[in-house]
């Protein structure tokens, strides 16, 4: 069965209910194209409908005692906790990801509540020595973190639950309202969490309106981000989309979230067998829908050949299959227009030079764990994200080579170096350009209590509960002369 029945009302959850909507969208299996369900499509109407709502309970909200938002966000982790394997299955259905990845999802998603609920006690200032200056002397200063407002946490199809969970939980420790607008493909899951997340509220005495989700098109999310009421947003999703969101929102603060190619150095001293693992656990995870997932393969020369033959001889271990089952790891992209598109670039880069190793076609609706060798520079393939099981192989003299190589992207949010030698290690943490430098593991890794997020098109801002939680906050500078 591949049919959801929605455990919560119709329509979206705006103000204190429930607000009707008149369209709706069909949610299918990307493995088979069935029905899911179908989702109600909101409009700018409810999003403006969202925002007043916001806005009214935002000192509500500030008022909370620090003890009421940990209890409120322990009570959350346990309500989506309760429900967790019906959560997993829900994220099987609407993104298609294999369920390995979503029994992950969930499990971060719930580390995500937790550690949210601890950084409570945190969050706090410090004082200001105000006498340093002739004019303070006498005076007493301290700053402390308030709320900064209302949020607005746009998240990406790829996983759904756990980005909204680092928008959600963050939003509430640090004491701000917050409307959540989902991608269009995948609303399912955030619309039933966010029904538990007001279920908790509600118990606790606090208005619902703390927490709403509005679903719809651009026009929606546009509506929301110009908002003046808007203090941040956080979104997760494409370059492109993300610079007409800090475009919009100017001069609000905006933590955006958007995407890599992520690259891995294989140095000449490299354990190959642990290099070649990273590749087949990092580069076709979630079917390669992760702005983390291996996508360049960085060799130094020497020991290239040696590394394509035993990832060559390892790749069979990546089963293409139903994401409902237990052995699959990669299954269809999220639609046919996202298939199409990275059918078309491998097509591109074998055009213009490139050496197929394997893959490259479709298997019933999957892209097959694809390799590809001597992508020329200016291909998408290389120099783009694909967000699909292709993984890009190109060679380097030498390790400092490779740093250079992996520097030329406009992309840079982590990167991976395999190597034994403390001097490379080093090279690559202080020379790659990128937000976060992973040694001796895949770039995909993330703890979801460290800070995350990029430079330069990847993003600007960081993840992670305390650094979500100071992104959502302001500080505030009181003076004092007795």
């Amino acid at each position: 069965m591949s049919t959801f029945t929605a455990p919560y009302p119709d329509g979206l959850p705006i103000g204190d209910g429930w607000a009707a909507c008149t369209d709706h969208q069909k949610i299918v299996f990307p493995y088979d194209g069935s029905l899911v369900a179908d989702s109600p499509v909101g409009s700018v109407d409810h999003a403006r409908r969202a925002m007043d709502a916001a806005a009214a309970v935002r000192g509500e909200m500030a008022a909370l005692s620090t003890g009421a938002r940990r209890a409120l966000l322990m009570a959350i982790h346990d309500a989506l906790a309760a429900h967790g394997p019906e959560l997993i299955d829900l994220l099987i259905l609407e993104t298609g990801k294999p369920r390995v990845d979503c029994n992950t999802e969930l499990a971060r998603s719930l580390t995500t509540w937790a550690a949210s609920a601890e950084e409570v006690a945190h969050t706090h200032g410090e004082t200001v020595p105000l006498d340093l200056q002739p004019l303070g002397e006498g005076m007493f200063g301290f700053w402390t973190r308030r709320p900064a407002g209302v949020v607005v946490g746009i998240t990406g199809f790829n996983y759904p639950l756990l980005l909204a969970s680092h928008k959600l939980a963050p939003a509430l420790a640090a004491g701000c309202p917050i409307i959540v607008k989902p991608a269009p493909n995948t609303p399912l899951a955030s619309l039933w969490a966010v029904h538990l997340i007001r279920r908790v509220l509600i118990s606790h005495g606090v208005s619902a309106a703390a927490v709403q989700l509005v679903t719809g098109g651009v026009e929606v999310g546009a509506s929301l981000v110009a908002d003046p009421r808007t203090a941040v947003v956080s979104f997760t999703g494409s370059a492109a989309v993300g610079h007409q969101i800090a475009r919009d929102a100017a001069p609000r603060k905006t933590v955006l979230e958007l995407g890599s190619n992520a690259a891995l150095i294989v140095a000449d001293d490299a354990v190959i067998a642990d290099a070649v693992d990273a590749v087949i656990r990092g580069g076709f995870y979630a079917n390669g829908q992760a702005c983390i997932s291996v996508q360049r393969v960085v060799l130094v020369e020497t020991i290239a050949e040696e590394f394509e033959q035993a990832l060559m001889a390892r790749l069979g271990e990546v089963r293409v299959g139903d994401p409902r089952e237990e052995g699959t790891r990669v299954a269809p992209v999220i639609n046919e227009t996202s298939s199409r598109r990275i059918t078309g670039w491998i097509a591109a880069a074998i055009a213009d030079g490139a050496r197929l190793l394997s893959g490259g076609t479709l298997i019933g609706r999957s892209i097959a764990p694809t390799v590809i060798a001597e992508i020329p520079d200016d291909a998408e393939l290389w120099c783009e994200e694909i967000f699909g099981p292709v993984v890009c192989l190109r060679r380097a003299p030498d390790v400092a080579s490779a740093i250079e190589l992996v520097n030329r992207s406009r992309y840079g949010l982590q990167a991976s170096i395999y190597t034994k030698s403390l001097e490379s290690a080093f090279d690559a943490i202080n020379q790659l350009d990128v937000g976060g430098v992973v040694v001796n593991e895949i770039p995909g890794f993330r703890s979801d209590i460290m800070p995350y997020g990029g430079v330069k098109d990847s993003g600007i801002g960081r993840e992670g509960p305390r650094f979500a939680i100071e992104e959502f906050t302001v500080t505030r500078m009181a003076m004092i002369r007795p």
